[in-house]
């Protein structure tokens, strides 16, 4: 009779992480890029730059979570979903800066290693890097027993891409009299969750199966809508409108809704007013807005609110980038305007 091993008793199962790591050639094969070197198992994952695409390439990273979105995860037993939040999320906040995705990592921890959630994740990463053209080149899963509550684990990830430095979006450009293009976000995205939680299944008592007429959906289903990639869309758009100026900047509207991100690519003496109406209210908003007693200013600071991507563009190419966006299957708005002011958001 085989003796358990010690580490397995204490609740590490070496042999079952190596048997599900097994499977990542497989699941990670559609993500592949020509500059991958190496293999997947690696002490790190190697990728070639081509340098003769670039004169003066500047790599750009970002790094990010998915927060108590998880919690729905975790309720609906749904998986795959998460895994495209955490890409796409990672990949929209290096787009707003005009920067190719190149390769993505991840981190997953939890206290026992599940097989069925673990390749519902990883194919959700494989599923969102393959769709953003980046490659999956490697990661880190740590099974930590008694650290994580049964059934639950943590993700993280890590985005590195390119842009060329001459081309690098930095708003610098952005002046008073250019308009403000809202993109729609396909619901809450990866923020507002605590809050929204509170309001659903703390205040309204609904659990994340239940059906919402207004929704016509369980509500479980409506807060784990995937996180919407911006990427191939505005890689569109820089091509189409980047050498005339007529595109200044991309605002990524996560956490901290429009008055944190919007600023972030604003000159020091630039305000932004966003026009409330300007879009339709998707139902899970107004539902929000409806039963949480949360003012109209806190809602645009913590939720998207439909609008998951904002651009800043040159007035005179306002009505040609609609169009131009609208037959790309992107829906989008014109919102509101830059005005002189303190690199400040006026939501009005």
């Amino acid at each position: 009779m085989i003796k358990p091993k010690a580490y397995a008793q204490a609740g590490v199962d070496i042999d079952l992480g190596n048997r599900v790591k097994a499977t990542l050639p497989r699941l990670l094969s559609k993500t592949h890029r020509r500059e991958v070197l190496g293999k997947i198992g690696g002490f790190g994952g190697l990728f070639a730059l081509d340098l003769r695409r670039y004169r003066q390439p500047v790599l750009v990273s970002s790094v990010d979570g998915v927060g108590t979105k998880l919690q729905l995860a975790f309720a609906m037993d749904c998986h795959e979903t998460i895994g495209q939040d955490l890409v796409n999320h990672c990949v929209n906040d290096i787009a707003v800066l005009g920067a190719e995705p190149l390769f993505f990592l991840d981190y997953i921890g939890t206290g026992k290693l599940d097989p069925q959630v673990f390749s519902g994740i990883i194919k959700g990463f494989a599923n969102a890097c393959s769709r953003n053209h980046c490659a999956l080149i490697g990661g880190e899963t740590a099974q930590m027993p008694g650290f994580y509550r049964s059934g639950e684990y943590d993700l993280s990830g890590t985005i590195v891409g390119v842009v060329e430095r001459s081309k690098l979006l930095d708003g610098k450009n952005v002046r008073p009299g250019d308009a403000i293009i809202g993109l729609a976000s396909s619901g809450l995205h990866t923020n507002g969750y605590s809050l929204a939680r509170k309001i659903f299944f703390g205040k309204l008592k609904w659990k994340p199966h239940t059906y919402v007429p207004e929704l016509c959906k369980r509500i479980g289903d409506e807060l784990l809508k995937i996180h919407v990639s911006y990427w191939p869309i505005i890689h569109q758009v820089l091509k189409a409108f980047r050498s005339d100026g007529g595109i200044k900047a991309f605002a990524h509207i996560t956490g901290g809704g429009f008055y944190d991100n919007i600023p972030r690519m604003l000159p020091k003496n630039c305000d932004v007013r966003i026009r409330k109406g300007s879009w339709p209210l998707l139902p899970i908003f107004r539902l929000l807005a409806e039963n949480g007693g949360v003012s109209d200013q806190e809602l645009f600071h913590v939720f998207n609110m439909g609008i998951g991507m904002t651009a800043i563009v040159k007035s005179s190419r306002v009505k040609e980038m609609l169009a131009f966006i609208r037959a790309r299957s992107q829906r989008c708005w014109l919102i509101g305007e830059v005005l002189p002011g303190k690199g400040r958001v006026r939501v009005e």
